[in-house]
């Protein structure tokens, strides 16, 4: 090896050259000067190709696995993935913040986001960008929070089971959160209860570490779930000891909730679309409580939140209202999407969906489910998009496109005005190609 040390570093002497980077980079497309750069595999790549473009943009050294690549300013690791997870794991353990973990199979994003947001109004948060919840990303979050972070809010997902495991090893959260456990992704898990097996093992990590759960009483199968796996559990509906009730008020796109606490009872107004986020918000609420946040604080917090990234986000444009939740989609989070959108005012509905993806051979089961559920609600003004859809939409009536392409070319002729749109579908389908055409 060619610097420093004469033979392969250990976490804890990488963690200093870590300390004095500016940061972390699996990516030299991005890099920033002074960062260290991690070159990690991929389907189709060989990382340790890129070390070198890496320290030319600046990096401030390379960790490569491959002795092929080392030079003056690299790092020699015996895997490149696992260092970084080693590296993660150790900041977390330097930094000692307390960690909530989140998962599920809907709403752990907007959960993540809720719950970070209220919990800033006290303590100096620090949680996961977008949706890097992954073996990369999980990593890439902890590694990116700043000395002084009193709370990591860490979204956690699973395509397989014993993924979750691995991120609480790397995470080590004090606390977690399961959402829900729906149906989606069942290529790589085989089965629905392969999904409940994969989202659960948060609870038995939290078991192993004497960790809490919060989580929904009103999920039979979560609260099943709960008392065989773990000792220390707060429901929702008893985040402090006193009786939080909150419940849906009628309303339109936005979700408006009362909340009753301490005999009081408050009235809350959101920026979030669709009754299918009720339990996301219930939870977040529950979270600032069981911390101590100020209940004013909660409430200003879930007011002023604005959901963004195509997720549950209401965007009014010159000639139509669109509702913009493209990010991704299974079957369970399409229904009530669905639904919530049948449930709203306004003479002219239409639905563009796109396929759910990793679906195995429950696909055309589930995408048939989904255009009855459109006729049942007389949501007969639907575009449909990809080769599901297409497979299945014939002599219905409905519109189906093969491709994006075609999509737009129709939106492109047909220029929808005065429309109240819901646009929907799993995230490899694009289907934000689409929010410029109306």
């Amino acid at each position: 090896m060619r610097h420093f040390f004469d033979k392969i570093m250990k976490t804890e002497q990488l963690y200093q050259l870590f300390l004095e980077s500016s940061g972390i980079s699996t990516d030299t497309r991005s890099i920033s000067k002074g960062q260290l750069f991690f070159a990690l595999w991929g389907d189709n790549y060989n990382g340790n190709k890129f070390a070198e473009e890496a320290l030319q943009k600046g990096a401030s050294w390379a960790v490569v696995d491959d002795p092929a690549f080392e030079t003056e300013k690299t790092v020699l690791v015996d895997d490149c993935l696992f260092e970084l997870q080693a590296l993660a794991s150790h900041h977390r353990k330097e930094l000692q913040a307390q960690v909530i973990a989140i998962t599920g199979t809907n709403g752990k994003t907007t959960t993540k986001e809720l719950i970070a947001t209220i919990l800033a109004r006290k303590f100096k948060v620090h949680s996961t960008i977008g949706n890097l919840n992954n073996q990369i990303g999980v990593p890439l979050t902890l590694l990116s929070a700043p000395q002084g972070t009193q709370i990591m809010v860490v979204e956690m997902g699973a395509s397989h089971i014993g993924e979750i495991r691995s991120l609480c090893l790397i995470a080590k959260p004090d606390f977690g959160i399961i959402t829900n456990i729906g149906f989606a992704h069942i290529e790589g898990f085989g089965s629905h209860e392969g999904v409940v097996k994969a989202k659960t093992e948060l609870f038995e990590y939290l078991r192993k570490v004497n960790g809490v759960a919060l989580y929904n009483e009103k999920d039979h199968l979560l609260a099943e779930k709960i008392f065989r796996l773990i000792n220390r559990a707060v429901p929702f509906s008893d985040p402090t000891g006193i009786d939080l009730i909150v419940t849906p008020e009628p309303s339109d796109l936005y979700l408006k909730l009362s909340m009753t606490y301490l005999h009081k009872t408050y009235k809350i107004n959101t920026k979030i679309f669709g009754t299918y986020n009720f339990e996301n918000i219930r939870a977040a609420i529950a979270t600032g409580l069981f911390f101590e946040v100020d209940i004013d604080q909660i409430i200003d917090a879930v007011q002023n939140y604005t959901p963004g990234n195509n997720r549950s986000q209401v965007t009014v444009t010159r000639n139509n209202t669109i509702i913009c939740d493209s990010y991704n989609a299974n079957p369970t989070s399409m229904r009530m999407a669905i639904e919530s959108f049948a449930a709203t005012t306004g003479e002219k509905k239409m639905c563009i969906l796109g396929d759910m993806l990793e679906l195995g051979e429950k696909s055309e089961e589930e995408h048939q489910k989904i255009l009855t559920i459109l006729k049942e609600n007389n949501l007969n003004e639907a575009l449909l998009l990809g080769n599901a859809f297409m497979r299945i939409s014939k002599g219905t009536g409905l519109k189906a496109f093969p491709e994006i392409s075609a999509l737009k070319e129709y939106l492109a002729r047909l220029q929808p005005k005065g429309y109240s749109i819901l646009v929907k579908g799993s995230r490899g389908i694009a289907l934000e190609n689409v929010y410029s055409l109306l």
